[in-house]
């Protein structure tokens, strides 16, 4: 399960089919060039996100399916 503090590098080694819908939220990952990747919140706001509650919930759907 994905939560605000989960680190980028666990989702993409775990969840790799989130890299593209993580990518079009505006979350960069290692498939996206950013180099440091942080945990799923520290990207958010550092990218002006302020809808990450709804963003996980869409990311823990996808794992589910």
């Amino acid at each position: 399960m994905i939560q605000k503090d989960t680190y980028i590098e666990d989702i993409v080694m775990h969840y790799p089919q989130l890299v593209k819908p993580l990518k079009d939220y505006g979350i960069t990952c290692v498939a996206c060039g950013e180099a440091l990747w942080g945990t799923l919140e520290e990207q958010a706001r550092e990218k002006g996100i302020d809808n990450l509650d709804g963003i996980i919930t869409k990311l823990n759907r996808l794992i589910q399916e």
